[in-house]
């Protein structure tokens, strides 16, 4: 298998696996599928997933850790998906959630096995566009939680794509991230109080 998961913080999975433990949690969640699952529900696949908060008009990015999401499965198939965050006391369960991004990331990382190229696989989030990617790291050495997408990683959208672009189709970040710059919208300028 050539993708090589990185290793999430421990205070993160037991945060996942203290909620999935968690009668009021689990039953307060918005997930449907995990609230009626037969059987154990585990955390599997924990990626870290980074935010672009900046694209520069040569496609460089700037990015940050915002938290680690672990597919919750339940029998043969992922059911939900649980996210962590970092609070100043150190990582934290944030919630549960479900919806077309649990399985496209699954059908995003089966295809991302059967490439030749050994990838770490992390998730990058484009908030300007509403969009998430499978960031397939060429580095798998690297700290999952560091880092920016080099011209040579990957990134395949995953669906719902936004319009134009397709879903579950590999771009080198060489040639997607300037293709986004003409697409992000830039975030508003503050409101500057007008003198009295």
């Amino acid at each position: 298998m050539p993708l090589h998961v990185p290793p999430a913080p421990a205070p993160a999975l037991r945060s996942v696996l203290t909620a999935l433990g968690s009668p009021t949690a689990v039953r307060e969640a918005r997930t449907p599928s995990l609230r009626n699952a037969q059987g154990p529900a585990t955390p599997e696949l924990p990626l870290p997933v980074h935010v672009l908060d900046e694209i520069t008009a040569e496609g460089a990015a700037a990015t940050r850790l915002a938290g680690w999401r672990f597919l919750i499965r339940c029998g043969d198939r992922a059911v939900a998906a649980a996210e962590t965050r970092l609070t100043p006391d150190g990582w934290a369960f944030s919630h549960f959630f479900e919806g077309p991004y649990i399985t496209s990331t699954e059908r995003a990382l089966r295809q991302a096995e059967t490439m030749q190229q050994h990838y770490q696989p992390r998730l990058l989030s484009v908030p300007g566009l509403y969009m998430l990617t499978l960031w397939l790291h060429g580095d798998c050495t690297a700290d999952g939680a560091g880092g920016h997408p080099a011209a040579t990683d990957l990134l395949v959208p995953l669906a719902p794509a936004p319009p134009g672009i397709a879903a579950h189709r590999p771009h080198r970040v060489a040639e997607l991230l300037p293709m986004l710059t003409h697409r992000v919208t830039p975030a508003p300028a503050p409101l500057l109080s007008q003198p009295a």
